[in-house]
């Protein structure tokens, strides 16, 4: 399999006197990822070639080809010349529905799998997730940040990947997955959570890009009532989590963040042990 980095040489020019001096930069690899179904390519991805098992899952469960893992047989990662096929293959039953969506989605558009399906899947209703009796405090939300800061390798090495964790009050991050794509850092964990054994019921995720509708969709997806971001979240990810039941959490930076929906799951508790 690919490595997830490569060291390249640099020239880097010095903060005074401007003299360029040789230097060394570790950076993330990016390589196409197919993942094919029953033999048929569904998608390619540009992504970070590591935990590609976690993303077969959590790609296939966040875009609706299946509902659980047990909906998958097996899956084979192979090497190319170009990039990684993931091989998925699935139960009988799931791989027939999948072969009549591909049917009824290709038209007179190109690629196939474009058009007004698509428009379609883009705001698509995604699972209420108002029952969910998580309740996580201030000193939580600061602390899952916290944490999923210190637990990003690649990104100390490159400064140029994306994180996403997952928070379980009480125990800490039970996942961390990480990739220079947003969302396929969060497919990514949410194929660890579920193939671990675990739902998104009992945790909170956390990430550190922007929060745009598809990262609500997906978190949404593995039941999770609750999303923390560093960055900021669009308009629509703002409605799309409202009418969903989340609380959407954001702009965590130190000890201020912003709640921008369903505030009620998170008690003021008092920050200041906050490790």
């Amino acid at each position: 399999m690919s490595e997830r980095h490569t060291r390249i040489s640099v020239s880097r020019t010095a903060r005074k006197g401007g003299v360029v001096m040789p230097g060394e930069r570790i950076v993330p690899e990016e390589v196409p990822i197919a993942f094919s179904y029953g033999g048929s390519s569904h998608a390619v991805m540009m992504a970070t070639p590591d935990d590609l098992e976690d993303f077969a899952v959590g790609f296939s469960l966040t875009e609706g080809i299946i509902g659980s893992t047990g909906e998958i047989s097996s899956i084979e990662i192979v090497d190319g010349d170009l990039g990684i096929d993931v091989q998925v293959t699935l139960a009988d039953d799931v791989e027939d529905a999948l072969r009549a969506r591909r049917r009824s989605m290709a038209g007179p558009v190109g690629c196939g799998l474009c058009g007004i399906e698509s428009i379609e899947q883009a705001v698509r209703k995604v699972p209420d997730v108002s029952g969910s009796p998580l309740a996580l405090t201030h000193g939580d939300i600061v602390r899952a940040a916290n944490l999923l800061n210190e637990a990003q390798p690649l990104h100390r090495e490159t400064r140029a990947v994306h994180g996403a964790g997952f928070y379980i009050p009480g125990q800490g991050l039970s996942a961390v997955r990480e990739d220079v794509g947003r969302h396929n850092a969060l497919d990514k964990l949410c194929g660890a959570v579920i193939r671990s054994g675990n739902t998104g019921i009992g945790g909170a995720v956390v990430v550190t890009s922007r929060i745009s509708v598809e990262m609500v969709q997906k978190t949404a997806i593995l039941g999770a009532s609750i999303l923390i971001a560093i960055s900021a979240p669009t308009a629509l990810a703002i409605r799309t989590a409202e009418d969903a039941g989340m609380t959407l959490v954001a702009l965590v930076r130190g000890d201020d963040f912003e709640i921008f929906t369903h505030p009620h799951r998170i008690s003021p508790e008092s920050i200041a042990d906050v490790a």
